[in-house]
């Protein structure tokens, strides 16, 4: 050890670190951090302050955020989730002792989030290079307390930062990791339709009732990319998007159960839904949208898409047989979209709207090109594909784009 780290304070030193190791372990709340890489690797380098151990350390910080501590003990906190957000998220009181252990995690946390790399590397003596990262700027307490007392927007755990969700082969809701990014600006007309979707999500949001939506229309007209949109808009206002594919129906109670107390609002979002006539999932749809147990939850509701008015593949045979109730079943098979409180129907754009949509995606995409050479082209475009969509005129300008 060099003259410039005397024994007294290096011993002083080990005696700080080893008290906030002994804090880490004893965390209760925020048990759950001790498992983090990042906070593991810190724990391992307290223990036993080496170069081998510092750099481990910084390694798994970089590989995590790029190298800033107090950004990163901020963002584990935020999605950490434990009993204290749970209770806070169910609107049920925090008991007293909960809230103790909960300020005094809170300060252990903030130490770890203002140790400096100077700090760090005191004991181990080395004039040599050591990487270094960044730390210091929040309050934790301060910042922790404002999500809690939001946290109807903000929430917690997995949906604190992520705002696109998906249901595994077990039900389970997994993040998104590259979300669609389509904002309600990127869509052209339809404005109808979609203010109809906005002021439904809305009154969700404000805790009134909410009806479940089927969107309805032709391929390419925009329906998947307007509640995209929408989840995207009202992200900070506490909307998450969970998307469940059709052979997947008979998890939606599951997720309920799982989404009952949580602060959120949640759109089980349902893209091109059909099915055929003795489809099983036909009937875990129905007990769903008719309202079973567990789909009496006040924080979600269903959107789906479909190309079919219907949403039943029909046969001409389905309509014969010796069934006596033969007109009971077609009206069960056809009256599905009807218990989706709103039926929105996106209609294929005509030439009007279609060049319409085409000049608005040019615009935005800086194209200059003579708006009747671009109108016959686009036009040409569309009759080559069979007819004119939103899809198409999206394709149509990412082609020009490429050239």
């Amino acid at each position: 050890m060099p003259p410039l780290f005397p024994a007294a304070l290096r011993e002083r030193y080990l005696t700080d670190m080893k008290e906030l190791k002994i804090k880490l372990d004893s965390l209760c709340i925020f048990r759950d951090l001790l498992k983090d890489r990042v906070i593991s690797a810190l724990c391992a380098y307290l223990d036993d302050p080496t170069n081998s151990a510092y750099a481990g350390f910084v390694g798994e910080l970089y590989n995590a955020n790029g190298g800033d501590l107090s950004g990163y003990v901020e963002y584990i906190c935020q999605n950490s989730e434990n009993i204290y957000v749970r209770t806070v998220g169910s609107g049920k009181d925090v008991p007293d002792h909960i809230r103790r252990a909960l300020r005094e995690e809170l300060c252990t946390l903030q130490k770890v989030a203002e140790l400096t790399p100077a700090k760090l590397r005191e004991p181990l003596g080395y004039g040599g290079f050591l990487p270094e990262f960044v730390s210091g700027g929040i309050d934790l307490c301060a910042s922790y307390s404002h999500r809690t007392d939001n946290i109807g927007r903000y929430g917690y755990g997995i949906y604190a930062n992520n705002r696109m969700f998906y249901a595994d082969e077990e039900g389970n809701i997994i993040p998104v990791s590259n979300p669609d990014r389509t904002e309600l600006c990127d869509l052209v007309d339809y404005e109808r339709e979609r203010k109809i979707i906005i002021d439904n999500t809305k009154a969700l949001l404000a805790g009134k009732p909410a009806a479940n939506i089927l969107l309805t229309g032709d391929a390419g007209t925009g329906k998947s990319s307007t509640v995209k949109a929408v989840g995207n808009a009202m992200f900070g206002e506490g909307l998450r998007i969970i998307e469940v594919r059709k052979d997947q129906l008979r998890a939606i109670p599951k997720i309920l159960d799982s989404l009952a107390e949580n602060p959120l609002k949640f759109v089980i979002f349902i893209d091109d839904l059909s099915f055929l006539k003795d489809d099983d999932n036909f009937n875990a749809l129905k007990a769903v949208l008719e309202g079973s147990v567990s789909a009496k939850s006040k924080n979600v509701v269903i959107y789906a898409t479909s190309n079919r008015r219907h949403i039943i593949k029909e046969k001409f045979s389905d309509r014969e047989g010796d069934d006596i109730h033969r007109n009971d079943t077609m009206q069960e098979l056809l009256s599905l979209s009807e218990r989706f409180g709103i039926h929105i129907t996106f209609s294929k754009p005509d030439k009007r709207t279609f060049l319409h949509i085409v000049h608005h995606l040019a615009r935005e995409s800086g194209i200059d090109a003579d708006e009747a050479e671009l109108d016959l082209l686009a036009e040409r475009f569309a009759l080559e594909r069979g007819g004119r969509s939103a899809r198409l005129a999206r394709q149509f300008i990412d082609g020009l784009l490429s050239k």
